[in-house]
C-alpha cells in the first residue's frame, strides 16, 4: 500500500515574523477586528482602494515628513511613485505605490505594502472560499466588486494557491508538538476517499478538549497504516508509556497497532454504534428493532458482569437461526463494555461509548471535500482531509462530561502494575 514518506508530512513550516506597521495605522487596524488581516481587507474591500493610497501616504509621510514643506531634520525625501500590484479582497490589483529614498539615497520599503502585497493573503483568500464551496472556475465570479480589473483569479492560479494553503495546512497538523498534550483517550478511525483510505487520531485531554492529533494515507485500515500514524504520533511526543483508552470502530488493524504500540498500557473500546449495527445487518428487517432494544438495555446496565451475561444470552438467542448475528455480536463484546467496567459518570459513558467525537470531526472534513470532482492522488486528498480537520477544530467544544474525566484517570491507573498506577494516581 502507498504512503506518504514521514519526513514529507512533517516538516515544520516556519511562521512569518509580525509586520511592524506605523502606529496610526495599527491602531485603525485594531479598531477593525481581532486581526490585522482580517480588518484591513474587510475595510478594504467595503470602501475601495483609496484608503490603501490613504495608508501608504500616511506611513511615507511619517518616514520621510509632509510633503511640500522644509524641514532640516527630514530623514528622507519622496521618489515619484511605481506601478505594483497587491492583495484586495481575494485578488490582485494594480496600485501606484509611492516611493522614498533616505538621505543616504537607499531605496525605503513601506512595510503597509509589504502587508498588501503578500501573497500568504491571497492564498488564504483562496483558500477560505474553496473550503466554503466555491469551485476554482466559479472564483472570479464570488469574490466582491471593488471597482477594478482582478489579477491572479484564473483557474490555474487559484489552484496553486490551494495547493500551497492545504500543504501549509498538512504541515500545520502533521508538525504539532503532543508532548504538552495531558491525554486520557484517543479515538481513531478510518476516512474512505477514492480508494483511499486516511486514518485520522483524535487526542481528549484531561480538560476535556479535543486536540487532532495526526493523519496516516493508505489503501485500509490495516496495522501498517496505524502503525506508521501511531509511530509519527509517538515522535512528536505522544508517551506510549501513560495508560490511554482508545475507542475504535473495531478495525483489527488498528486495534493490532494500539496494542503494538501500547501493549498492557492500552484500554480498547468498541464503539456500540458501530456493533449495534454490524448485528442487525445480519437480521432480517421485523427482528431489528427488537435485538436492537435488547443490545441497548445490555449496554445501559451499570453491572459490567450481568451487561456482558445478558448480551452472551442474546447471543445463544440468536445462534440457531441466525448465526451471523450470534457470531457478529460475540466478536469483540468485552470491548463493548470496556466504559462500563471502567465506572465512569453518565455524561462521560456517553461521550466513550462510541466514536461520535471523532466521526463529527470527519463528517466536517467530508463537507470540505464535498467540492471536489476529481482526485488526483493521495497526496491531494491527504491535503484536503488536514484541511478539513483543521476547519473541524475551529468547532470544537469539550467533550460531554469533562467535569468527570479525573474518574478516566483514576481508572486509567487502576489498569497499571500496583507500583506504576499509584505514581500515576498521585502525580
Amino acid at each position: 500500500m502507498a504512503t506518504l514518506p514521514r519526513s514529507s508530512l512533517i516538516q515544520v513550516a516556519r511562521p512569518e515574523p509580525p509586520i511592524p506597521l506605523p502606529e496610526r495605522i495599527t491602531i485603525a487596524l485594531e479598531a477593525l477586528g481581532e486581526s490585522a488581516r482580517e480588518g484591513l481587507l474587510a475595510f478594504c474591500v467595503g470602501v475601495g482602494l483609496s484608503v490603501v493610497h490613504e495608508i501608504f501616504e500616511e506611513e511615507i509621510t511619517q518616514l520621510v515628513g509632509p510633503r511640500g514643506r522644509h524641514d532640516p531634520e527630514r530623514r528622507g525625501y519622496r521618489h515619484g511613485q511605481e506601478d505594483r500590484q497587491l492583495t484586495l479582497g481575494g485578488r490582485r490589483v494594480a496600485v501606484k505605490k509611492p516611493r522614498a529614498r533616505n538621505r543616504a539615497g537607499v531605496e525605503v520599503e513601506l512595510e503597509s505594502y509589504r502587508f498588501f502585497a503578500s501573497r500568504d493573503l491571497l492564498t488564504q483568500a483562496a483558500l477560505d472560499r474553496m473550503l466554503n464551496g466555491l469551485a476554482t472556475r466559479r472564483y472570479r465570479a464570488g469574490l466582491e466588486p471593488v471597482g477594478v480589473e482582478p489579477k491572479a483569479t484564473t483557474r490555474s492560479s487559484i489552484s496553486r494557491r490551494f495547493v500551497s494553503g492545504t500543504t501549509r495546512k498538512l504541515r500545520e497538523l502533521m508538525a504539532r508538538d503532543l508532548s504538552g498534550l495531558d491525554l486520557l483517550a484517543i479515538f481513531i478511525d478510518g476516512i474512505e476517499t477514492a480508494e483511499h483510505t486516511i486514518v485520522a487520531a483524535l487526542g481528549v485531554g484531561a480538560d476535556g478538549h479535543k486536540h487532532p492529533l495526526g493523519l496516516w494515507e493508505g489503501s485500509t485500515e490495516s496495522k501498517a497504516v496505524s502503525q506508521a500514524l501511531l509511530n509519527n504520533l509517538v515522535e512528536r511526543g505522544l508517551d506510549p508509556e501513560r495508560p490511554i483508552l482508545a475507542v475504535i470502530d473495531g478495525g483489527k488493524g488498528i486495534r493490532a497497532a494500539l496494542k503494538a504500540t501500547f501493549h498492557d498500557r492500552v484500554l480498547i473500546a468498541r464503539c456500540r454504534q458501530h456493533k449495534r449495527k454490524n448485528v442487525l445487518d445480519h437480521l432480517p428487517e421485523d427482528q431489528r428493532s427488537f435485538i436492537g432494544r435488547k443490545l441497548d438495555k445490555a449496554w445501559k446496565e451499570a453491572n459490567a458482569v450481568k451487561a456482558e451475561q445478558e448480551l452472551r444470552d442474546l447471543a445463544r438467542q440468536l445462534q440457531a437461526d441466525h448465526p451471523g448475528a450470534a457470531a457478529s455480536l460475540r466478536e469483540g463484546l468485552e470491548e463493548t463494555l470496556t466504559v462500563t467496567r471502567l465506572g465512569l459518570s453518565p455524561s462521560l459513558l456517553r461521550t466513550f461509548k462510541s466514536t461520535n467525537p471523532i466521526e463529527s470531526m470527519i463528517s466536517v472534513a467530508r463537507t470540505v471535500t464535498g467540492n471536489v470532482k476529481r482526485w488526483r492522488d493521495g497526496s491531494m486528498i491527504l491535503r484536503w482531509t488536514a484541511t478539513g480537520v483543521l476547519e473541524a477544530e475551529k468547532q470544537f467544544r469539550r467533550v460531554n462530561g469533562y467535569r468527570d474525566l479525573q474518574l478516566l484517570r483514576l481508572a486509567l491507573a487502576r489498569t497499571l502494575p500496583a507500583e506504576e498506577g499509584q505514581v500515576t494516581a498521585s502525580g
